[in-house]
């Protein structure tokens, strides 16, 4: 894997170093994932609203003007959970990177609030994998590498099993033989 800082020479003859994209990308199946596991959360709020409807009593206000409200409601959260569902596993996919080289993991995710996490693999502790039920559905796993920061973990999302295997097994690798205690 390529590494994710480019190393140049400057004025003077100082190198300077540039952070580029990390290279690799989530799986192929991740879109997909992303809108069924949307598509699911908006299936419940739809089939609420839907049976709120039903058991409320429409029929004590006869031949109303305009729309109830339950139906604009409704019609609302649909065109929404429509947007979401659409748009928001390929933008997630373009933003989604993941790179590791033999200083540190990079990471870039989020849809709307984009993050870029780099974590030095002399400072990492732990490597683990999750998989729920609908990502074993896809196939899908996603690797969490925790290191003595206090932001927190950084997470690589939906990755092909594979793929997730090569990887914990590599930065198992590169962390036992980086001097350090991690901390």
């Amino acid at each position: 894997m390529k590494t994710t800082v480019d190393r140049t020479e400057g004025p003077a003859g100082q190198a300077t170093v540039r952070l580029r994209t990390p290279s690799e990308t989530a799986s192929r199946r991740a879109p997909l994932f992303w809108a069924t596991r949307a598509g699911l959360g908006w299936a419940v709020l739809l089939l609420g609203q839907a049976g709120w409807l039903l058991n409320d009593r429409i029929d004590t206000v006869p031949y109303l003007p305009v729309p109830h409200p339950q139906y604009v409601l409704i019609a609302v959260t649909a065109v929404l959970a429509l947007l979401h569902v659409s748009v928001m596993p390929c933008w997630r996919f373009r933003v989604h990177r993941w790179e590791v080289a033999p200083v540190a993991v990079y990471t870039r995710a989020g849809w709307l609030n984009q993050e870029r996490r780099i974590a030095p693999v002399s400072r990492i502790q732990t490597v683990d994998t999750q998989r729920g039920p609908l990502a074993s559905i896809f196939g899908l796993v996603s690797v969490t590498v925790t290191t003595a920061s206090a932001r927190g973990p950084v997470r690589i999302h939906a990755l092909d099993q594979d793929v997730a295997e090569r990887l914990v097994e590599e930065l198992t690798v590169q962390t036992g033989q980086t001097p350090g205690d991690a901390t």
